[in-house]
């Protein structure tokens, strides 16, 4: 498959635009007054299914052809992504099953089947759910669509960003969140033909840090199963695609302390009325946590996702 552009981003919003909703850009006289610049949030975490995963899902689910598609789709996620693949596979009348972690959020396991599809579950410490996927895939004959390592997967997710860039064009910056680094890479290849320059920098938990240190290496580095509240973020190591995407556009990557992340949560309800799951909070971590390394002028921060328990809230 050749390498993704902006133009496969172009093309995927064409393609998903009417399944998805244009999630608004917030803004807040208060923050802005704080960082001494403007700074607006996209907010995902109005997304249907309550994140951009959707977008991805909608994307990859629509590129298959019809004969797979009848024979079922199955994905490994953290949970954001398995909602949105039982969503999209419902839309186009296709079977769907979705390996998540045995601790799942609940509000998250409670929309996987509320959408109707089959849940499989596996044991996060051990790391099997590609396996399991792999294994599901092959005695069942399902088309599997990666949570974020695969091109149409990654052209959704850069939707996203897309949008912010239509409405602002005069952003000097990106901050996004860093799993798979599908919204990452997506959103860089966004901004890439934009004529002036973008810098898209990335957000990890500093206790989930694979792409930091893979791209500061320069080669796709493992990390242990990490602990993190951000648990929609908790990846051992980039994605091949989204890997080499990711060191070729981003700007770079802020790592953010677990007490910043549970942060950036208040920040985002109290200047924004915006509800944020840690993963979905992460990007505005990032701005909390290094914003003197930003370039000078507007910035956006993609809040990704809001599908968090009352509890850990």
């Amino acid at each position: 498959m050749s390498l993704l552009t902006s133009h496969d981003i172009l093309a995927a919003a064409d393609r998903i635009h009417h399944l998805v909703a244009r999630t608004p850009l917030l803004t807040s006289a208060a923050v802005d007054e704080r960082f001494g610049r403007e700074i607006v949030i996209k907010a995902e975490n109005v997304q249907l299914t309550g994140s951009f995963k959707i977008r991805g899902a909608v994307n990859a689910v629509a590129a298959l052809a019809p004969g797979s598609r009848g024979a079922g789709i199955v994905g490994a996620s953290s949970g954001n992504h398995a909602q949105a693949l039982a969503l999209a596979a419902r839309h186009f009348g296709a079977p769907a099953t979705v390996v998540i972690p045995a601790d799942a959020p609940d509000t998250k396991v409670q929309g996987i089947k509320a959408l109707g599809a089959k849940i499989a579950t596996y044991d996060r410490t051990t790391g099997r759910r590609d396996e399991i996927v792999h294994e599901l895939s092959q005695q069942e004959g399902l088309s599997i669509v990666p949570s974020a390592d695969s091109h149409p997967v990654i052209a959704g997710a850069g939707t996203a960003g897309w949008e912010m860039l239509r409405e602002r064009p005069d952003l000097a910056a990106i901050l996004v969140a860093v799993g798979g680094g599908g919204l990452a890479a997506g959103t860089a290849l966004a901004a890439s033909d934009r004529e002036t320059k973008i810098s898209v920098i990335g957000v990890e938990p500093a206790a989930a840090d694979d792409t930091y240190r893979s791209l500061a290496s320069g080669r796709r580095i493992r990390i242990p199963v990490p602990s993190t509240i951000a648990d929609g973020l908790g990846h051992t190591q980039p994605g091949t695609l989204t890997f080499e995407i990711n060191r070729r556009l981003l700007a770079g990557v802020v790592t953010v302390p677990e007490p910043v992340i549970a942060d950036a949560m208040a920040w985002l309800w109290r200047h924004y009325r915006a509800a944020a799951e840690p993963s979905g909070a992460v990007a505005f971590a990032g701005l909390l946590h290094a914003a003197d390394r930003l370039p000078p002028g507007p910035v956006g921060v993609i809040l990704s996702g809001g599908n968090v328990d009352w509890t850990l809230y």
